[in-house]
């Protein structure tokens, strides 16, 4: 048993063990002191106070983090051994990494036949973001990373100017969206090279998937964080108090920007610094699919939304749409607000629409 006296969980938290590099292996542990709160013994639960459990695991190949109350040490094990073979059966459809899952036969053959409900689903969310946000967000993006991951880390000595002006033109027109074919049966990819990520998008609905999972178990004080920035609070902890989340600095990742309460909401952060090609970070993962860069009208947007899909994408769209269209996307989905924080560090707060 560990005790922990972290004051606050980072929105890009480390693991709670020092940031170290979690096991592929699923651990539950008895949290003390998590943002404050005591370690409670067996004396508490004759009182019928309620433990607060950790599982620790991952996610799409990061660390992540399970916090829930309960009463059972041993029905707290089942449930978050559920909510780890969920995790399971998701990485199945949409980890990139894994040459076995569903999208990277999608993008190794072009196409797949009776597709997954789940891969339906998220696709479909993309294919109205990617309307809503006039294309700024586009899942078809992933052969402008392997152009740039090629090119940066494919060479001890990359030119520092990034890929040759040709092979970015080339590559970006394997970009479009509107290129998928959806169908019930089978989803096509219509031009030959073109690939899918959903890395935008898939870990906010692992999110939202596994609190369905806790909430079917009857567990209403949960905290989920299944990635480093996809965050998901249900309920408050069990003296009454809201989860406390801290939203990083985009320029200065390591520290903590700004503190908030969080009570069944989600936010989830997007930001260059995430995944960096160079040490500048000029260069970095979140492209723009009309020009085949990496997109510089932020450095980071957080988004506040009551699912951590929505969150999840709608941070990564608007990171990428330009800044006049933002307040538009955001006004289609109600109860959302935002903040977006500029290249100069100031912070654009986007109210909540509806």
């Amino acid at each position: 048993m560990k005790r922990h006296t972290a004051p606050e969980l980072a929105a890009n938290v480390q693991s709670l063990y020092g940031g170290t590099a979690v096991s592929r292996r699923r651990a539950m542990t008895i949290v003390g002191a998590v943002a404050g709160l005591p370690l409670l013994c067996a004396d508490d639960l004759s009182h019928g106070a309620p433990l607060l459990y950790q599982w620790s695991g991952t996610s799409l190949g990061s660390p992540s983090q399970l916090l829930l109350y309960h009463y059972d040490r041993a029905a707290a094990t089942r449930i978050a051994g559920e909510c780890a073979a969920e995790i399971e059966r998701l990485e199945r459809i949409f980890a990139l990494y894994r040459t076995d899952s569903e999208i990277a036969r999608l993008n190794r053959d072009g196409r797949t036949e009776l597709p997954s409900l789940d891969l339906l689903t998220v696709l479909s969310r993309c294919q109205t973001l990617s309307a809503l946000s006039r294309g700024a967000f586009d899942v078809t993006v992933q052969p402008l990373w392997t152009l740039y991951a090629a090119h940066f880390f494919g060479n001890a000595a990359p030119p520092p100017e990034g890929p040759a002006s040709q092979a970015i033109e080339r590559t970006r027109k394997l970009v479009d969206w509107q290129a998928i074919n959806i169908g019930r049966r089978r989803i096509v990819l219509e031009r030959t090279g073109m690939g899918v990520t959903l890395n935008g998008i898939a870990q906010g609905y692992i999110t939202d998937r596994v609190t369905d999972i806790l909430r079917m178990n009857g567990c209403d004080r949960t905290f989920g964080n299944m990635g480093c920035s996809e965050i998901r609070a249900v309920g408050r902890h069990a003296d009454g108090r809201p989860w406390r989340v801290g939203i990083a600095d985009p320029r200065q990742p390591e520290t903590v920007a700004v503190s908030l309460d969080l009570c069944d909401r989600s936010v989830c952060t997007s930001g260059g610094y995430g995944t960096k090609f160079e040490a500048t970070g000029r260069f970095h993962h979140l492209f723009d699919p009309f020009t085949g860069a990496s997109a510089h009208h932020y450095i980071a947007v957080s988004v506040f939304a009551a699912s951590a899909m929505v969150a999840d994408a709608l941070s990564t769209a608007l990171y990428v749409t330009p800044p006049e269209l933002g307040a538009t996307l955001l006004a289609s989905f109600s109860g959302v607000s935002a903040l977006a924080t500029l290249p100069d560090g100031t912070v654009q707060h986007l109210p909540a629409a509806g």
